[in-house]
């Protein structure tokens, strides 16, 4: 299940509560004609709020149905994500199916990972590489100008359908697509994701991906890794431009919010490896001279669910934490996957994947904290905080003696 929005609505009416409904309706139809019917209800209001802008009914619609009926709310979240990220569109006589597509790139570094303005001339053979190696004949991709952190993507639903609508239409009219000349500051990170964004415009009814088109008995996962491995070969030495001193990973370009959970996902374990190396290279130690010690932590608006996993790091022979790494959780199961052991569940004793990959990384000694903290940050620098072996909330310091940022490369 996807995680419930932060921020807590108390009151439900008007539009919000027709949608919630509607989506309990959907959730408890019994026959496909049911389900249809009720449905397309639900898409027509989503797509009123959505163009009229109305993000808070959106919003208040899906914490009532987190809370109350759970079922319900994957119906709604399924829905709103799917409405805001594509669509139709009328160009004289010719009617265009539009997806805002997403092609995430897993990269690490010692040092800053770029994002920004893409250079137009690099710009122009990613559109190629993408319609070329991703997309059916006859479908059309507008790139957008510019390599985003995950910071920097749109932050609502329905920002996300207005990009969407605004840049098919330029791109059907011929209007530059202009970059944002301002975007927020991006957190610097070991290893973090950036995406390219397009526009995909196909006829309508017409397939879109070159996996569509796969013959019986079609082997879709087959026909997705030959498409990425295409993308990856043409893509690549535009990217490693893009991305300076950068080792990277491509993932296969999916659907807006597909993709953004993916790459999500898939930088867990690149950060905590990329960190691992990171300080037995800057403090010369070995990755045996290094602890972790891992606390859950989440909202305490909603008590008793986790959020995330914070990876503190502490050199052996003293107790103060050095770094840390947030692992988020996306799903329900996903604390269990992350953690399990004897302090989490007598039931079940296989390590989770935290554990496993510091230890494969060299890192025996390994402490999972049985509280849940609240999500708190560094007053001053906003930095997050983790637990230490004693369970208080404490800002990562460096030891004094490390070596100045910027003087070890990961890659």
């Amino acid at each position: 299940m996807r995680r419930a929005p932060k921020k807590k609505i108390q009151k439900l009416a008007g539009d919000a509560l027709r949608i919630a409904n509607l989506s309990l309706a959907v959730s408890q139809a019994g026959s496909r004609l049911e389900d249809h019917d009720w449905q397309s209800l639900l898409d027509a209001m989503i797509a009123k709020n959505l163009e009229g802008r109305h993000q808070s009914i959106l919003d208040a619609a899906a914490e009532h149905v987190f809370t109350n009926q759970p079922d319900a709310y994957e119906v709604l979240i399924e829905a709103i994500e799917s409405i805001a990220t594509s669509g139709q569109i009328k160009d004289g006589e010719s009617d265009y199916d539009i997806i805002l597509v997403a092609a995430p790139i897993l990269a690490w570094s010692r040092f800053d990972i770029a994002s920004g303005n893409i250079p137009a001339p690099i710009l122009k053979t990613l559109t190629t590489s993408w319609r070329e190696s991703l997309l059916c004949k006859g479908v059309q991709v507008c790139l957008l100008p510019t390599l985003y952190s995950i910071d920097q993507l749109p932050q609502d639903h329905c920002t996300i359908n207005e990009l969407l609508h605004h840049t098919a239409q330029n791109f059907l009219q011929n209007k530059a697509i202009v970059a944002p000349k301002e975007l927020p500051k991006t957190v610097p990170f070991l290893a973090d994701s950036r995406y390219l964004l397009g526009v995909v415009l196909a006829p309508s009814n017409a397939p879109v991906f070159q996996w569509q088109m796969t013959p019986s008995p079609f082997d879709i996962a087959k026909a997705k890794e030959a498409t990425l491995l295409l993308w990856k070969q043409r893509a690549h030495a535009d990217i490693a431009h893009l991305l300076p001193g950068c080792g990277f990973e491509f993932l296969l370009p999916e659907s807006y919010y597909s993709a953004c959970r993916e790459a999500d996902i898939l930088v867990r374990p690149i950060s905590i490896r990329a960190t691992v190396f990171y300080l037995c290279q800057t403090l010369n130690v070995d990755a045996s001279d290094l602890s972790a010690i891992l606390g859950r932590f989440g909202p305490e608006t909603h008590p008793g669910q986790v959020d995330e996993i914070r990876v503190g790091f502490t050199l052996k022979k003293a107790p103060e934490v050095i770094y840390g790494v947030i692992w988020p959780l996306y799903q329900q199961e996903d604390e269990l996957n992350a953690l399990v052991g004897p302090s989490i569940s007598t039931m079940d004793e296989r390590e989770g994947e935290i554990p496993t990959l510091l230890k494969e990384s060299g890192i025996s000694q390994i402490q999972i904290l049985e509280d849940i903290f609240g999500m708190e940050f560094c007053e001053d620098c906003q930095a997050p905080l983790y637990a230490d072996a004693e369970g208080d909330l404490v800002h990562p310091e460096m030891p004094d003696d490390a070596p100045p940022e910027g003087s070890v490369h990961l890659h």
